[in-house]
């Protein structure tokens, strides 16, 4: 849950660190596949926002959870050179940590992230890798080296075929994550889980391209507007007028 000051200003800090629902989908999604075809899962993440000292405990708790979901082993990056993080330089930085770690042809990603919802992340890091991508994803299905996806474009289903290596973007309706097990979250502590900084990945640059100045949450405004008649048919005939009057309903 985001944390507000009175002032609106968003509070980072106080702001703890979840996994987001549509990554939760993809460590699933990616689980199934494992299972129909083998294989092996990596987890890749970056710390996006600080402070680091705080932060790296709750991305631990963040990435024990997706391993707890069927990941094989994890790799995050945490470095303040970093922080904040915009997606640019997100999709240029875990592209290079897939490179230098498992390097797998095929990636899911939650179609977009819980805090910003760009969608652009996938895209991002599908061009920085050189891989095919898919976005929007709610059913997946593998033959030989082909990849039969299901889009889901809101007012209809679009089926696409594309080949590895690819990055795919799952949305929440491909499946529906049940929480780990004890026994998973035991033997997700026990799995591989390495933490790099941008001087392992032999990186100078972060590719950043925009810095946040301030972060708000938009304040919306209620009318509180109360209809009172003495029947309910002149209620409804006064709430028509108003509908109409604001511009939600058009006759």
């Amino acid at each position: 849950m985001i944390r507000a000051d009175p002032d609106g200003r968003i509070n980072i800090e106080n702001t703890p660190l979840l996994i987001s629902e549509y990554d939760r989908n993809a460590v699933v999604e990616a689980a199934r596949i494992k299972s129909e075809v083998g294989g092996k899962i990596y987890v890749y993440t970056l710390l996006t926002w600080g402070p680091t000292k705080k932060k790296k405990k709750e991305l631990e708790n963040v990435v024990r959870e997706a391993l707890a979901l069927g990941g094989d082993e994890a790799y995050a990056v945490v470095d303040d050179r970093v922080i904040p993080c915009d997606v640019t330089s997100t999709a240029y930085i875990l592209s290079n940590l897939i490179k230098k770690f498992g390097n797998p042809e095929l990636i899911l990603a939650g179609e977009a992230s819980m805090d910003m919802l760009s969608s652009q992340m996938p895209i991002r890091l599908a061009r920085h890798l050189g891989y095919n991508v898919v976005t929007f994803a709610r059913k997946i299905e593998l033959s030989d080296n082909k990849i039969r996806v299901t889009r889901d474009l809101e007012d209809k289903l679009e089926v696409v075929e594309t080949s590895l290596p690819a990055v795919i973007s799952v949305t929440g309706e491909i499946n529906r994550p049940k929480l780990p097990t004890l026994l998973q979250i035991r033997k997700a502590f026990a799995k591989p889980f390495k933490v790099v900084g941008l001087d392992e990945l032999e990186l100078e640059d972060t590719g950043r391209k925009i810095s946040y100045s301030d972060l708000r949450l938009i304040t919306i405004t209620r009318k509180n507007v109360i209809i009172e008649a003495d029947k309910l048919e002149d209620i409804a005939d006064i709430l028509i007028d108003k509908l109409i009057e604001e511009g939600v309903v058009r006759v």
